[in-house]
């Protein structure tokens, strides 16, 4: 597990960050490695200071350009599921976002590579995980839909927007015996965990309904 650096930065009481830790356990949460992580991890650190006192609570918040930091149990829903087929040594991520689930999964697996079609909110993703001395990982400012082929294939893919169905590259970017997790839909969307088991099958499947913001083509500067 890659340590966090806290150095000269401000942290909430301990009970509050307990009680966070409290409500994933309650909702099913129990593996002890993403658990450590996000108690210990300064979720205020990855959002606006106006909305720093309501950091530790179970919701999604906004983070500018119509986009959220993700729910803390939807990232540790997420996470969990992609640790349970083993530690992935190389894990793409689309879409950077706040870089909270970013700095999760490089407290925990080998290499993260982040896509983000927003420079800007990249941009301050990695200010962010610099500050907490997390060094692997490698950001790209692109169209997340495409992946990052250059870099794959990977153990493991998680995506923090959703698409109609999911894109061709992604499942080509994906090693045999990789997960990949996604959220799918439009209006209705579910949450899938998808397997590559060979060259061309994948065993698919739903885990539960969620509501992401849209996957989006094209990037921002």
């Amino acid at each position: 597990m890659n340590k966090i650096d806290l150095q000269g930065i401000g942290m909430t009481s301990r009970r509050t960050r307990e009680r966070l830790i409290g409500r994933l356990i309650e909702q099913g949460i129990d593996d002890p490695r993403v658990l450590e992580v996000m108690q210990e991890l300064p979720r205020h650190l990855f959002i606006d200071e106006a909305l720093a006192h309501r950091a530790y609570e179970d919701t999604a918040l906004p983070i500018g350009y119509n986009q959220t930091i993700s729910q803390p149990y939807i990232v540790a829903k997420m996470t969990e599921t992609l640790l349970n087929g083993g530690t992935p040594e190389r894990v793409l991520e689309i879409g950077t976002g706040s870089g909270y689930q970013t700095a999760v999964l490089a407290c925990l697996v080998g290499r993260v590579f982040s896509v983000e079609r927003i420079q800007p909110l990249q941009e301050k993703a990695r200010q962010r995980l610099r500050q907490l001395g997390l060094r692997n990982v490698q950001f790209q400012h692109a169209d997340g839909g495409f992946g990052w082929p250059e870099k794959g294939p990977f153990d493991a893919i998680t995506c923090a927007a959703a698409p109609e169905q999911i894109p061709p590259e992604l499942f080509e970017q994906l090693a045999i015996g990789g997960r990949m997790i996604i959220p799918v839909g439009g209006r209705v969307q579910e949450l899938r965990l998808v397997v590559r088991t060979d060259e061309q099958s994948f065993d698919q499947q739903v885990l539960e309904g969620v509501k992401f913001v849209p996957m989006l083509s094209g990037s921002v500067r």
